[in-house]
């Protein structure tokens, strides 16, 4: 069955750097697009970053030019390095996968989330 695992959250200050993995298994990874969503409580649940399982990349505004998402096809594993963190940044932050380079909908798989919260 697929799994996805996401590691490296945790508590920040502002301007602090963090990076998360995403740890597939199950799955032919290679072929698969890969997403960072995060969700503050309370709130849906927002695309942050997509890279396809070629490497095109797509940032929300409020990351660009401060977080970088890349892959590891030999390790089964997608980062998110977090450059510049801000306090609005503090979230879960989950990572995503699917078959179909399409986001308009939450489909696909999901790891459990981590936690990351940026201090002011």
């Amino acid at each position: 069955q697929v799994q996805l695992v996401e590691s490296g959250g945790g508590l920040v200050q502002a301007g602090g750097s963090l990076r998360l993995s995403c740890v597939a298994s199950g799955m032919q990874f290679s072929i698969y697009h890969m997403a960072w969503y995060r969700r503050v409580p309370g709130e849906q649940r927002d695309l942050v970053v997509t890279i396809t399982y070629d490497g095109t990349t797509t940032y929300a505004d409020s990351v660009k030019g401060r977080f970088t998402v890349s892959r590891d096809n030999g390790r089964n594993t997608v980062y998110l390095e977090m450059n510049s963190l801000k306090s609005e940044d503090t979230a879960v932050y989950y990572c995503n996968a699917r078959l179909i380079n399409n986001w308009d909908t939450q489909r696909g798989y999901w790891g459990q989330g981590t936690q990351v919260t940026v201090s002011s």
